[in-house]
C-alpha cells in the first residue's frame, strides 16, 4: 500500500514541473476547449493506471503459482 501512497504522491507532485505556458494554451482557454483537453489527458492516465493494476494483479497470480 505504501508504494501507490508514494507513486500518487510523486505524480501530483510532478504537475507542478509541466505547467509551462505556451500560446498553443492561451488559445484553448480563448475558445473553452480547455476542458477538453485535461478531460481527455486525464482518461488517458486513468486508463493507464488501470493498466498497470490489472497487470500487477497478473504478476502476482502467476508467481504466488511459482
Amino acid at each position: 500500500m505504501n508504494k501507490w501512497i508514494v507513486a500518487v504522491l510523486m505524480i501530483v507532485l510532478a504537475v507542478p514541473a509541466f505547467a509551462q505556458s505556451s500560446g498553443l494554451e492561451e488559445s484553448f482557454y480563448a475558445s473553452g476547449k480547455i476542458k477538453i483537453v485535461i478531460a481527455l489527458a486525464s482518461l488517458v492516465m486513468f486508463g493507464l493506471l488501470v493498466y498497470l493494476i490489472l497487470i500487477d494483479r497478473r504478476l502476482r497470480k502467476i508467481e504466488k503459482k511459482d
